[in-house]
């Protein structure tokens, strides 16, 4: 099907996925790049879900040309969105299953009228019930090998001989621009003038509780790290982390511990100042994946969700997996012991 598609032919692209947290986006982002890589005329469109907050997908995503929102909503909301997916011919569908396998999205991907529709037959023995709705579709054993996302993503486009060299995906990043850099730098200037004296990045939220550290635990930490270094503490959190960083912040002040806080802060200039500290520590969340995208040093915690399909890839970074289901199974002093020996190493 795909043969009589010649590279310059190729002029539109659909992929539908849910794409509704910022670490899905961010290792996704070697499937548009194979894509843009093979395709570089095309025009990618993302069928993105409805979201709560908001993701600021194209600052993550350059290779995204267009975004539909799917809003199931009401039967109106259905309808404009069917609506606006039918104006545009596309050639090549796209279903990335890397997570979850969703009867909707090959639906949706079908009523597009692509003609090649690629996705997954099988994830190890979990079966599509829908892959009959695609043309391109292989089997995958992702878990049995402990595939990393990002390599389940593009394993998705290499069906249609898209794919990128071990370099081009090492090189995979969050683009920063001098603007953000100067911010950063200014932030850094202003508020952390010791150049003598280590930045330790904290989030101790994340969007799912089940993968949240103990603030005690943090809060231990932060002392045991505060009585060895002296550092300056840099508290990130986001939308829905306010509970446990009015929690932190007390404690901080209770005990005279130094520290700036910055709250939901515009993608791009948070990834030029965590690229910039000397080490984050983060739960499993979507900041731990922007760090890692800019190649900064990265301490990341995992409970539930397992650090070989979603940790940090850089050189820099290092995730402790829990041994149990339960992240809070992880002891302070092996998130301490590892700290010490991640600020005495230097980046690579």
């Amino acid at each position: 099907m795909l043969k009589k598609y010649h590279q310059n032919k190729v002029k539109n692209v659909l992929v539908v996925g849910k794409n509704n947290q910022v670490g899905d986006m961010i290792c996704s982002l070697p499937l548009y790049a194979a894509l843009k890589k093979k395709y570089p005329d095309s025009n990618i469109t993302l069928v993105a879900s409805k979201t709560n907050y908001p993701i600021p997908i194209k600052e993550i995503n350059p290779y995204i040309n267009n975004i539909i929102t799917l809003d199931r909503s009401s039967l109106k909301s259905t309808f404009i969105f069917l609506k606006e997916l039918r104006k545009t011919k596309y050639q090549i569908g796209i279903v990335p299953s890397t997570i979850t396998l969703s009867s909707t999205l090959h639906i949706v991907n079908y009523l597009s009228g692509a003609k090649v529709r690629v996705g997954v037959k099988n994830i190890d023995d979990k079966k599509n019930k829908t892959a009959y709705l695609l043309n391109v579709k292989e089997s995958f054993a992702w878990n049995k090998n402990k595939t990393h996302q990002q390599e389940r993503n593009l394993d998705i486009v290499k069906q249609i001989g898209c794919n990128l060299t071990v370099d081009e995906l090492k090189n995979i990043k969050i683009k920063i621009d001098k603007e953000y850099e100067t911010f950063a730098e200014d932030f850094i200037k202003e508020n952390f003038p010791d150049k003598k004296q280590p930045i330790i990045g904290i989030h101790p939220g994340a969007g799912k509780e089940k993968n949240i550290w103990d603030v005690e635990n943090f809060k231990h930490l932060m002392k045991k790290l505060d009585d060895k270094y002296h550092p300056y503490f840099l508290i990130t959190a986001g939308y829905t982390d306010m509970v446990v960083i009015n929690n932190i912040l007390i404690f901080l002040k209770e005990h005279g511990l130094y520290y700036r806080i910055v709250e939901s802060l515009e993608l791009k200039k948070l990834a030029a100042l965590l690229n910039k500290i000397d080490l984050y520590i983060t739960n499993d969340t979507g900041t731990m994946h922007i760090a890692d995208s800019v190649g900064g040093k990265v301490l990341a915690l995992f409970g539930p969700t397992n650090s070989y399909k979603w940790g940090p890839r850089s050189k820099n970074s290092f995730s402790i997996q829990a041994p149990t289901i339960s992240i809070n199974d992880i002891t302070v002093d092996v998130v301490y012991n590892k700290s010490i020996e991640m600020l005495k190493n230097k980046r690579i």
